[in-house]
C-alpha cells in the first residue's frame, strides 16, 4: 500500500470502493462501486453482475453445510474464479477504484457451534488486480460471541440518513435467507444503542428455488407465477412457525440449509399449492420478526430477488401492519444493496470502524471485522 493510499484510509476524505456479493441463493455475483467516508454515502456508482453458470451453481451447492473437504476446496476455485473475472471486466471500465470489499459464499454458518465459513481468498484477489482487498467481514464477529450476520445494517443505517429518513424505518432483504434491520435514522451512529436491530427472520427464496429446482428444473418461480396458482396448506404453514427459532430474541441468524426440512412439508402437494405455501412461510416469518420492533416503521422496504415476487409482496402487505414498497421508492438499487453494502463495510474497516455491534449481530460490544490483504 503506498503512501497516498494510507493518508487516503487514514484520513476523512472519500474514498471509492467496489463491493462484491453472492448469496445463498445462487444466482451470481453482484459488483457495486460506492463512494463514501466510511460514514455517509456521498454517492454510488457503476455496477455489474455475472450470472453462474450451471456447472458453477452445481458446484458450489455441493458445498453447502460442510465445513472442510473436496467439495469445499472444489466450491472455493469456482468461487474465486467468478469473482475474479467478474472484478477484471469491472475494472477495465473503472480505474477510480481505491479498495475492493470482498464477502466471498457462504457454505456453512454456525456461529454458536463450528462457526462460519466463507469462501474466497481475499488476499489471491488482492495479488491478482493490484489492488488491496477487505475480506473475512464476520470472522471478528463471531469470535466475540456475535452471530457474524446480518452485516449489511450498518449499511442500511446509512441508507436510511442518505434517503433522508426522519423516523424509524425496516429494510428487509429477501435473498436465499430473510433478513430485517430496524434503524432509526435521528440516531448518528450506527453502533449507538437505540440506532440499529437486526436478525435473520427465516428462509426466504432458497426453499422455493430448491423446490423449482428438484421439481420442475428451473432455477426460481419467476414473477412467482406458480405460486400465483397455488393454495397455502395452513396445516404446513403453522408447523414452520412452531420452530424454536421463531421463540428466539434476536438478534440471531441461519444458516440456508437450516429449514432444510420445509421442503418435506410441502412433499405431498401439488406443485404450485408447495410454491404457494413455501413462499407464505417467507411472510409468516417476517411477520413474526416485526414482532421484535422497538417501534413501528413507518415503512419496510424489501431488496433482493424477493422483492420481484407480486406473490410474496402482496403476502406482505396483507400480513404487515405498514407500508411495504421496494427500495427502489427511496433511490435505492435492490439488485445491489447488498454488493454495495460491502463497498461501504470496507471503507469503515479501513477507517478502523465498528461493522457491527451487540443489535445487529448479538456481539459483546462493537467490533470491526473484516482483513485488509494489501498489494
Amino acid at each position: 500500500m503506498n503512501k497516498a493510499m494510507h493518508r487516503q484510509w487514514s484520513g476523512t476524505g472519500v474514498v471509492t470502493a467496489l463491493g462484491m456479493m453472492s448469496g445463498t441463493s445462487l444466482d451470481g455475483v453482484d459488483a457495486a462501486i460506492l463512494h463514501s467516508d466510511g460514514h455517509d454515502i456521498t454517492g454510488f456508482g457503476k455496477s455489474a453482475y455475472r450470472s453462474y453458470t450451471s456447472a458453477e451453481r452445481a458446484v458450489i451447492a455441493g458445498g453447502f453445510g460442510r465445513w472442510q473437504g473436496a467439495e469445499v476446496e472444489a466450491a472455493r476455485e469456482a468461487v474465486e474464479a467468478a469473482h475474479l473475472a467478474l472484478l477484471r471486466e469491472v475494472l477495465q471500465e473503472e480505474a477510480s477504484v481505491d479498495l475492493v470489499g470482498f464477502h466471498g459464499q457462504t457454505l456453512a454458518h454456525a456461529p454458536r457451534l463450528q462457526g462460519t465459513l466463507q469462501v474466497g481468498d481475499g488476499a489471491l484477489l488482492a495479488r491478482e488486480i493490484g489492488l488491496p482487498v477487505v475480506w473475512d467481514f464476520r470472522s471478528a464477529d463471531v469470535e466475540l460471541g456475535g452471530e457474524g450476520a446480518p452485516l449489511a445494517p450498518f449499511f442500511h443505517h446509512a441508507c436510511a440518513r442518505y434517503a433522508g429518513r426522519k423516523g424509524p424505518v425496516a429494510f428487509l432483504n429477501l435473498g436465499g435467507v430473510g433478513n430485517l434491520t430496524w434503524v432509526d435514522p435521528r440516531i448518528d451512529r450506527p453502533e449507538a444503542e437505540g440506532a440499529l436491530l437486526a436478525f435473520d427472520t427465516g428462509p426466504a427464496n432458497a426453499p422455493i428455488n430448491d423446490l423449482m429446482q428438484a421439481r420442475l428444473g428451473q432455477d426460481f418461480d419467476a414473477g412467482g407465477k406458480l405460486a400465483a396458482r397455488g393454495r397455502v396448506e395452513q396445516g404446513a404453514l403453522e408447523l414452520f412457525l412452531a420452530e424454536p427459532y421463531f421463540a428466539r430474541m434476536p438478534p440471531k441468524s441461519l444458516d440456508r440449509n437450516d429449514f432444510a426440512d420445509m421442503i418435506a412439508l410441502v412433499g405431498e402437494l401439488s406443485d404450485a399449492d408447495a410454491c404457494a405455501t413455501l413462499t407464505a412461510m417467507c411472510a409468516a416469518g417476517v411477520a413474526e420478526g416485526m414482532q421484535h420492533c422497538p417501534a413501528p416503521p413507518e415503512c419496510v422496504f424489501v431488496t433482493g430477488g424477493g422483492r420481484h415476487n407480486p406473490v410474496l409482496m402482496r403476502m406482505l402487505d396483507v400480513s404487515l401492519d405498514c407500508p411495504v414498497a421496494p427500495v427502489e421508492e427511496i433511490g435505492l438499487d435492490g439488485d445491489m444493496l447488498e454488493a454495495q453494502a460491502f463497498a461501504y463495510l470496507a471503507v469503515r474497516v479501513a477507517r478502523g470502524l465498528p461493522t457491527s455491534c451487540p443489535g445487529t449481530t448479538g456481539v459483546r460490544a462493537a467490533v470491526g471485522g473484516g482483513t485488509v490483504s494489501r498489494v
